[in-house]
């Protein structure tokens, strides 16, 4: 089967098992996941191998976008100090929590390697989450958090990720320049996204007029905002996010009726794509990591990944009811200018938690893995880094997806 043929038949099988998801009641990222590791199992289809840059050039640039140009401003606001515990302090607490477990667990992983490791699995993925969650009521406080962590969550793992390799290739690790450089990170990712964003209002108050070039233009600025970040050494996720929010804000007050309907057609197939091709993806990658596996491995290090993904969930668990106790601590001693609006109860810090899955950014980091060290000596563990991430993956995805909406439905949330 030619590449041309396997990428048709890919998307006519995401297309068709999306269309008949909601038929069977069945998530469709779950419906995806298992098409595509049944996909990957046939005798014809040959290896699908995923280069990382371009993963996060082709899927980051518009889901992030499309995330922060649609979330709501004042909700994001009142719910920073939620979104911002989790999609940085949870990442950090998450890498170092999975890195001890796999250092004592898993035999030949050093400290460096475990980090590596728990670097990879730190970030979660809410596009799985709101997708599966999609249509069953969750309020308007749950889903900014959700979206608003996964906005930023990504940033902070691969800045995590980036410092375990370094450190596995030899590199000193200093507390104070590993900070520093994450703040560099971020503060240049945020100028770059701040300057592109008045570009592109300039632009468009210039040819609002022109329909076509007017959307072209918004499809086009969140891929080049990512690239000139990347390039110029700091965060593409923080720029194409302040984009996003930065055009949102700009389209409120210029954009005709019109003009917003015809960009969110647009915008929908987009995503309705891009979407279903990540899940699809996903699954296609276990049958052709689990070759690289001995036979006599593939049991223990499910098993590995099994312990790791009931960890990553205690942590996030602990951390959201932390939280909870947090901002009502704040919000009765006036400390931290906490809001009624912003405090969570029982049901939003359950629903939060159990929301807490893998997904394509951590799938890719592991593929992205080096080969070889700076020497020239294989990467240690690396096959079975991979193994691992993916399996979390999985379990992640079908585990917690499956039992999500059933969640939910449970808690008796009414729909706002």
């Amino acid at each position: 089967m030619e590449n041309y043929s396997i990428v048709i038949f890919i998307l006519a099988v995401m297309i068709g098992l999306s269309a008949i998801s909601d038929r069977i009641r069945i998530p469709s990222p779950i419906l995806l996941i298992v098409a595509g590791m049944a996909v990957g199992f046939i005798p014809e289809i040959p290896e699908i191998s995923l280069n990382p840059e371009v993963v996060f050039l082709i899927f980051l640039p518009p889901l992030l976008y499309d995330a922060a140009f649609n979330i709501s401003f004042d909700h994001f606001k009142t719910n920073i100090n939620t979104i911002g515990t989790l999609a940085v302090w949870l990442v950090f607490i998450s890498a170092t929590g999975i890195a001890v477990v796999a250092h004592y667990m898993i035999p030949g992983m050093t400290w460096s390697l475990s980090f590596v490791l728990g670097a990879i699995l730190s970030a979660t993925d809410a596009v799985a989450a709101m997708s599966i969650t999609k249509g069953l009521g969750l309020s308007h406080k749950t889903t900014t958090i959700l979206e608003g962590e996964s906005l930023i969550n990504d940033a902070s793992a691969l800045v995590t990720y980036r410092f375990a390799v370094a450190a596995v290739t030899g590199t000193a690790f200093v507390f104070w320049k590993a900070a520093f450089d994450f703040g560099v990170l971020m503060l240049g990712g945020a100028l770059v996204g701040l300057v592109m964003g008045r570009i592109l209002s300039f632009i468009i108050s210039k040819i609002q007029d022109n329909t076509l070039a007017t959307i072209s233009f918004m499809l086009l600025t969140p891929f080049v905002t990512y690239l000139i970040a990347e390039e110029s050494h700091v965060s593409g996720v923080i720029a194409v996010v302040i984009l996003g929010l930065s055009i949102a804000k700009f389209s409120n007050k210029i954009f005709p009726k019109t003009l917003k309907t015809q960009s969110k057609n647009i915008w929908d197939i987009i995503i309705y794509l891009l979407n279903g091709l990540i899940f699809i993806l996903i699954g296609l990658q276990f049958p052709f990591v689990i070759k690289s596996i001995a036979e006599d491995q593939v049991l223990p290090n499910i098993g590995y990944a099994f312990i790791i993904t009931v960890i990553a969930l205690v942590l996030r668990m602990l951390r959201v009811f932390g939280q909870q106790m947090s901002l009502q601590k704040g919000f009765e001693t006036g400390r931290g200018r906490i809001t009624e609006n912003a405090l969570l109860d029982f049901k939003n810090s359950l629903i939060i938690s159990w929301s807490g899955m893998r997904g394509i950014v951590s799938l890719a980091i592991a593929i992205g893995l080096p080969g070889k060290l700076g020497d020239g000596s294989p990467f240690p563990e690396r096959h079975t880094i991979i193994f691992i991430s993916v399996v979390v993956v999985l379990f992640t995805l079908i585990g917690q997806g499956l039992t999500l909406p059933w969640l939910v439905k449970r808690l008796n949330i009414s729909k706002p």
